[in-house]
């Protein structure tokens, strides 16, 4: 009778809570800080992109790593994650070992995308959407100013969008997301929603409740995913049309025709 096989187990990867605890590192409140620990909900996140095996995919606001590893589980070819706070340096250097991940410390808000994927991953604005994903849990305080500054970028086809009708897969408060997406004469239509609907189709993917986070916020998370369309609705420029809507609901309480004058 043959012996056994004996099949060694590698030890299980840490989780994002263990790394937390390992590198001691807690949410800044300043930076509005939150850290999903629920790998489940991770992965659907992630799931949420589409397809990304062998794609090109932008990560902003990584923190201590969690959707990162569920990212690099999907095989892209290569991932870029943008962080502002040091501390999760550490945490991040050690999934770039893998050579498919490139780590840059700084603000997104001041990071232009246009030479950030290969050339060859470049799409004609009216063909299919390229392999390339942006995906982040932005932080509250930084999500709907992103998103604007984004938004003109499409318009313009600039930045990550100088390559096609790249999507985006990111996180914000519920209230902000049902904004996004809410349909003409209902209650939450306001700016943001014809913002967003104009450049982009718009699809509030699924609900993420706060207590699944850490800390715990004080509201939900809605996670959104946005491809940018082929035409906008209105095909006038960015600042034009945000001047306009801007101002029309400035007087959500009155005639539009006062907000047009």
């Amino acid at each position: 009778m043959s012996a056994a096989k004996v099949v060694a187990r590698l030890p299980p990867l840490p989780t994002v809570r263990d790394l937390v605890r390992l590198y001691r590192l807690r949410a800044l409140r300043q930076l509005s800080q939150n850290f999903l620990m629920d790998q489940r909900l991770i992965d659907k996140i992630v799931k949420v992109a589409g397809r990304i095996k062998c794609g090109q995919v932008c990560e902003v606001g990584p923190g201590p790593g969690g959707i990162t590893r569920a990212i690099l589980n999907r095989a892209p070819e290569r991932l870029v994650v943008i962080e502002k706070d040091h501390r999760f340096l550490p945490t991040l250097e050690a999934k770039a070992c893998e050579k498919r991940m490139e780590v840059i410390i700084g603000d997104v808000m001041g990071f232009n995308m246009e030479k950030c994927f290969p050339e060859d991953f470049r799409k004609e604005w009216v063909d299919e959407q390229p392999n390339v994903h942006l995906i982040g849990n932005l932080p509250f305080s930084v999500s709907t100013p992103l998103i604007i500054k984004w938004l003109e970028a499409i318009s313009e086809r600039r930045s990550a969008w100088s390559y096609g009708r790249v999507g985006m897969t990111l996180t914000f408060q519920k209230e902000v997301a049902e904004r996004m997406v809410a349909p003409v004469t209902t209650s939450q239509r306001c700016r943001l929603s014809i913002m967003c609907q104009n450049w982009c189709d718009v699809r509030h993917a699924f609900t993420i409740p706060g207590k699944a986070f850490v800390p715990k916020p004080d509201v939900d998370v809605g996670v959104v995913h946005f491809i940018p369309k082929v035409e906008p609705i209105i095909p006038l420029p960015f600042k034009l049309v945000e001047k306009v809507v801007r101002s029309i609901f400035s007087f959500r309480q009155k005639y539009s025709i006062r907000g047009a004058e």
